[in-house]
């Protein structure tokens, strides 16, 4: 036996329009379950089994959808918000009934990788502190990054709220009055990479994140555009 879900709810999510217009197509007679006209938008549809149609048109049904973002500055990893544009404003209206939200934050002005779902369970899997989830930046920090830091963070840093960070990998890039590095952390706390710089007095001046896991940036991605993830890169992150 499929999956049963409301005939309304089915068709909101791959984008058909409201509840209130899905039950105005239906009224219409434009609606169809194995080729028998339906008025009743309430009814329950084996989504296995069952064919909808809306027109002519066969309606592929799938539950989760998986977007990698490449999220732009100035742009709040939120659903929604009165102020600042966020990340769901750069979807297309496609994906709008999926009631997608960003796994994890990245600062306004924090560029790079983001994953888009509706998947709570890959979300919590993703971001549970007991998981440890790599998540990789490349940042530009003021001032000359030195071994002795790469050493500091290693062993982990005491932030300024007293919380002593988990061992991360630092890796120097280019030491210079701008610095070039990557950090790997494995936790996500508040602002964290900003704050452990801070710690050896030093200042982020641009970050980017550019894998979570085993999912990483693609660089053919301009800032604010996104792809589906791939079947490769989904199977990687549900092992």
């Amino acid at each position: 036996m499929g999956k049963g879900i409301r005939l309304d709810k089915m068709l909101a999510h791959m984008g058909y329009g409201s509840r209130k217009e899905i039950r105005r197509l239906c009224k219409e007679g434009l609606v169809t379950i194995d080729e028998k006209v339906v008025k009743d938008s309430s009814l329950h549809v084996d989504t296995e089994n069952q064919r909808v149609k809306v027109g002519l048109e066969v309606v592929e049904y799938r539950e989760y959808v998986y977007l990698l973002l490449n999220k732009p500055a100035g742009v709040i990893s939120a659903t929604e918000d009165l102020r600042h544009e966020t990340v769901i404003d750069l979807i297309d209206e496609g994906y709008r009934g999926f009631d997608l939200f960003p796994v994890g934050r990245l600062d306004i002005d924090t560029e790079g990788l983001l994953l888009l779902t509706n998947d709570g369970q890959l979300a919590h899997k993703l971001l549970s502190p007991k998981k440890h989830v790599p998540k990789t930046y490349y940042a530009e920090i003021e001032g000359i990054v030195t071994e002795e830091d790469k050493v500091a963070f290693k062993a982990g840093v005491t932030l300024d709220d007293g919380y002593k960070t988990l061992p991360a990998d630092l890796k120097i890039l280019k030491s210079d009055i701008i610095s070039e590095i990557e950090l790997t952390i494995y936790e996500g706390k508040f602002h964290q990479v900003k704050r452990m710089f801070e710690v050896v007095n030093k200042k982020v001046v641009y970050l980017r994140r550019i894998s979570m896991g085993d999912l990483f940036i693609d660089e053919k991605l301009n800032l604010g555009e996104y792809r589906e993830l791939t079947p490769v890169e989904l199977a990687l992150l549900n092992k």
